[in-house]
């Protein structure tokens, strides 16, 4: 699979809250074998991350990521989440990360942002805007989501 993690996906490994199914889905992905899709954006909020979710992701993602640029579309993309309301001006980063994700042809986004990210009403309005510009859909899912299915 290509999963696009967002940044908080590396801050819940050391939650209460979120840790076991963080843990759970990185073991998976290194087990078989996904590819994780990092952006640009990922790598300039995790400048400001604790040492060691700093560490976490040099150990556990930098030789299986693929690096994916902002690019000029999916700067545009991310403007059209904002201008059909999806979501406000402030949550750009957001945005692009979705945005980012879509054009990267993810399998998944994975996120523990459920303000911005991870909620039924916003998914639906990435999706319908996705879908009107010619996108494909954008699977949106908690580690939890992803790891927890039969159980």
């Amino acid at each position: 699979m290509r999963l696009y993690l967002d940044t908080s996906v590396f801050g819940g490994y050391f939650e209460p809250e979120f840790e076991k199914w963080t843990k759970r889905m990185f073991e998976t992905i290194i087990e078989r074998g996904d590819t994780i899709l990092v952006s640009t954006i990922v790598l300039a909020e995790l400048e400001n991350a604790p040492p060691r979710v700093r560490d976490l992701f040099v150990r556990e993602v930098a030789r299986r990521m693929e690096m994916i640029e902002r690019s000029t579309e999916a700067i545009a993309l991310a403007e059209r989440y904002v201008v059909e309301k999806v979501i406000g001006r402030s949550s750009m980063a957001d945005c692009q990360h979705i945005a980012i994700a879509t054009l990267a042809n993810a399998d998944a986004l994975v996120s523990w942002n459920f303000k911005h990210i991870v909620n039924v009403p916003r998914i639906r309005g990435y999706n319908s805007v996705n879908m009107r510009m010619g996108h494909r859909l954008l699977e949106i899912r908690t580690p939890f989501e992803l790891m927890s299915h039969g159980e």
